[in-house]
């Protein structure tokens, strides 16, 4: 059977053009969660979607990491050979140690660290007229990242190490000035962290042996052989990096309430663990990764269509998280349709799907939760403020996005 193909030598323009509604608007008109298109310089790639969908993705059987992620992503947010880009034995040693960091009582340190990272910058937001929500999570989330990792972060290089991690994060579906802005934020943020764990591996800083600075520094390849500096510095990275993405998260957790007062009313009395419905619900309405990529391992069929190898493969992850075959009304927020879930690892994937452990599921995602869940509670129940008039739609076009005026508040007081 042949797959549904879109027109055109490289549809690059209309993807740029489309953002995250790209592969969804095709698998509408094409009323397929398959297609294939051309990308990237005529590239040939098929597009996925949808729980079956996102299953065979994560076979590793099936699938490949490696050769997947285009340069200009390993070059801004992921770094060049990352855990993101491994396969088989060297994949599963790599992510043992990014697992070994997600212990309970090392939540229980994060959860700890981000109340007092809020409750330090809420005393400063009492002085000021305004505050800029987005801008301000971003700093806090860099304390907290660095403070968890065990990282030195110095009150004069705050605002440096937040524009730099955040414009890695910003530039990985753009084009021009914020492309070469998130490149060359990679390059002075991996100078930062090698010169870092050189002072490690010389004695010079004695970090907790719990702390991700600490596993970075020390560890071993399959070979016995310490990771060398820049891909230590990589995996580091990988590790302040999404928590600095978080505030994304938060603000668009923010944005929520405000559309709906009703459910901040819920959130405040968390009854039922409402905080975790309305964290989940966060993490699938909001745009946050668009797709995923991976190349096919061997010739394989799937549902009597033929996929070669080494095709490049995109699942559509936010047409997934908003799919009606998977989602009762997805175009609504609604947190209590978490209430209760057990639902598949491979129809919520806002950070990837399949397992923690072997897969390619983010590692941190239990990390955004928490401190999403810490972070939303103390704008919902630790301080009152006021929205003023602003503009706080978000385009979809834009990946990332975040509304425009990024959420501004006034009159911030604690409670």
């Amino acid at each position: 059977m042949a797959i549904p193909r879109e027109k055109g030598l490289d549809n690059s323009l209309a993807l740029l053009l489309e953002g995250y509604k790209y592969i969804p608007n095709r698998r509408t008109s094409f009323q397929s969660d398959i297609f294939e298109t051309r990308l990237m310089g005529c590239q040939k790639v098929i597009c996925i979607g949808g729980k079956e969908a996102a299953e065979v993705f994560y076979d590793n059987e099936k699938f490949r990491r490696q050769g997947a992620a285009p340069k200009r992503i390993q070059k801004t947010l992921l770094g060049e050979n990352g855990v993101q880009t491994l396969d088989g034995v060297g994949h599963k040693h790599r992510k043992k140690l990014f697992m070994s960091l997600m212990t309970p009582e090392r939540i229980d340190d994060l959860t700890e660290i981000t109340s007092r990272q809020w409750r330090i910058a809420i005393e400063n937001w009492e002085q000021k007229k305004e505050v800029v929500l987005f801008d301000a999570a971003r700093e806090i989330m860099c304390r907290i990242a660095c403070e968890w990792a065990g990282v030195p972060l110095w009150a004069k290089e705050l605002q440096q190490r937040t524009t730099d991690l955040s414009a890695m994060i910003d530039a990985f579906g753009a084009v021009g000035p914020r492309h070469w802005r998130g490149r060359q934020a990679r390059k002075k943020s991996e100078q930062w962290i090698q010169r870092i764990i050189q002072q490690v591996r010389q004695g010079q800083l004695m970090p907790h042996e719990d702390t991700a600075l600490y596993a970075m520094s020390w560890h071993s390849n399959l070979d016995g052989k310490l990771l060398n500096i820049q891909m230590a510095a990589v995996e580091l990275l990988n590790i302040l990096r999404p928590i600095v993405a978080i505030a994304r998260y938060v603000t668009f957790g923010a944005l929520a309430m405000y559309n709906n007062p009703e459910l901040k009313a819920k959130l405040q009395t968390d009854r039922e663990e409402y905080s975790q419905m309305f964290v989940q619900e966060v993490r699938r309405f909001y745009p946050f990764g668009p797709f995923l990529g991976a190349k096919v391992r061997s010739d394989f069929y799937w549902n009597g269509y033929n996929f070669t190898n080494g095709t490049l493969v995109l699942l559509d992850i936010y047409g997934t998280n908003h799919d009606p075959d998977l989602w009762e009304e997805p175009g609504k927020f609604k947190p209590e349709r978490f209430k209760g879930w057990q639902g598949s690892p491979f129809s919520f994937i806002p950070q990837g799907g399949g397992e923690y452990d072997i897969g390619h599921r983010c590692a941190g995602e239990w990390v955004t939760i928490e401190v999403m869940k810490v972070s939303l509670n103390f704008l919902a129940n630790r301080i009152d403020y006021q929205v003023p008039k602003q503009n706080l739609n978000y385009n979809l076009v834009r990946m990332p996005p975040i509304p425009k005026s990024r959420f501004v508040i006034r009159k911030v007081k604690q409670k």
